[in-house]
């Protein structure tokens, strides 16, 4: 009941700042964006007892039509959306923003939320005494607004011209981002035409994720001012160079950092080395949740900095995890980069899991297993480093038996997640890349 007070002294506020309406929104497990919205004086009745959803909302699949209905899943219940009012944003325009999560109507916690599967993780790793932040890259490419390539005449790879060609969306975009409290670390072209790339200052798992999803309603809202729209597919076009969502993260025990000061392999700590182990050993388990979409494996290609290689090195762009060493150059101090998560993932599970694993790895104790200096390409045949396989009905099976993902996300989680992408595997895996690309290329966009 103490949320209703709360929510008046904040809508008086609010309508001083001049917002009229709120939009809340969950993420599902295909990675789909979904919102409600109500007039500001509703806010309170959004925070509790929240707003009515179906349980199929938890399997929309990418395609705009399609849903996976199982017993669970299907026209029989009620849920309910609240919203976090401590992680309201105001937007401009009239218009605030919350992150929401999944209650039932009894009002305890949805077993498929997937803000909440990354709520109990952070929660585990709190009771072991360990505080995680995880910062986001969010990479995207400028398309028009049916999806159409922009001319890219004067594009260069990270070129001053990207820049220039694009000033008033990347001068917008940051002023929004700034005025929304969204901390943007930094904000450049990327090696694609017209592709672009935001890197976010590290956060608390939860308010980190969340702060994801507020960034892509920028940007969306920044496109449309200028006619265009922002693709998050992994592949928006085939044969170009694909979208990353990669995720760095850093862990500390009472204060002490657990990836530097040690005497491990790139002075990690024992418990940090043995994190990055328990990220690797759980990797190919964890394809499904970080890059599983049946466009995840047109970007997993060797030579396109994917991290393609089941393998850990230091600054190297090719593994698959790739360590950041602390000091002066690195002001967030070591920290780990798990490079296979792409636009498609939910960005509260990739980070659920990667957690999940790295507290897995310190519980247990795992070696880490030998460093790879050079280009993972470069290396024979029995260097016992293998490319990450790109076949989606594998990954999907590798996550459906997992018992590893089903104890660090839920069954309820795992089982969604298999669905809504066996969904798409069943209905265009007969397409070829073009006609994948050309499909799916505003699927996740906002």
């Amino acid at each position: 009941m103490a949320a209703k007070p709360l929510a008046a002294a904040a809508i008086a506020q609010l309508e001083a700042d001049g917002v009229a309406t709120l939009i809340g929104t969950v993420v599902n497990p295909a990675g789909l964006i979904h919102a409600k919205t109500v007039p500001l004086r509703r806010m309170g009745s959004f925070a509790d007892p929240g707003l009515g959803a179906s349980p199929v909302w938890h399997v929309f699949a990418i395609d705009q039509t399609g849903i996976v209905f199982s017993e669970a899943t299907g026209v029989i219940g009620d849920q309910r959306i609240r919203i976090d009012l401590g992680a309201l944003r105001i937007l401009g325009d009239g218009l605030a923003w919350a992150p929401g999560s999944f209650y039932g109507q009894d009002g305890a916690p949805d077993p498929y939320c997937t803000r909440g599967a990354l709520r109990r993780v952070e929660d585990t790793l709190s009771a072991a005494g360990i505080e995680a932040l995880v910062g986001h890259e969010i990479e995207f490419v400028l398309v028009g607004p049916d999806g159409a390539a922009l001319p890219g005449h004067l594009w260069a790879q990270y070129g001053l011209a990207g820049v220039l060609e694009f000033e008033n969306f990347v001068r917008d975009v940051t002023a929004a981002a700034t005025a929304s409290s969204v901390a943007i670390e930094q904000f450049h072209p990327e090696y694609g035409v017209n592709q672009f790339e935001i890197s976010l200052a590290p956060q608390p798992p939860v308010a980190a994720a969340d702060q994801v999803t507020l960034m892509r309603i920028i940007i969306g809202r920044i496109a449309r001012k200028y006619g265009m729209r922002a693709s998050l597919s992994p592949v928006p076009f085939a044969g170009s160079v694909g979208n990353g969502a990669h995720q760095h993260f850093s862990l500390m025990r009472d204060g002490t950092p657990l990836f530097s000061g040690g005497d491990g392999p790139a002075g990690m700590t024992a418990d940090g080395a043995s994190a990055v182990a328990g990220v690797l050993a759980g990797l190919r388990e964890a394809q499904g949740v970080l890059s599983g979409s049946i466009m995840s494996g047109m970007r997993m290609q060797p030579g396109q900095w994917a991290g393609a290689y089941a393998c850990w090195g230091t600054e190297n762009r090719e593994a698959a995890v790739r360590f950041l060493s602390g000091g002066a150059a690195n002001p967030y101090g070591a920290n780990v980069e798990v490079k296979i998560i792409d636009p498609s993932a939910n960005p509260y599970l990739a980070s659920a899991v990667i957690l999940g694993l790295a507290a897995d790895g310190i519980r247990q104790g795992e070696s880490l297993p030998a460093e790879v200096t050079v280009d993972p390409s470069s290396l024979t045949a029995d260097a016992d480093v293998a490319v990450l396989g790109t076949d989606q009905s594998a990954i999907l099976e590798a996550l459906e038996h997992s018992s590893r993902m089903r104890a660090i996300l839920g069954a309820a989680v795992v089982d969604a997640v298999v669905a809504v992408r066996r969904y798409e595997q069943h209905h265009y895996a007969h397409l070829d890349g073009d006609a994948l690309a050309e499909k799916f290329r505003l699927s996740w966009s906002v």
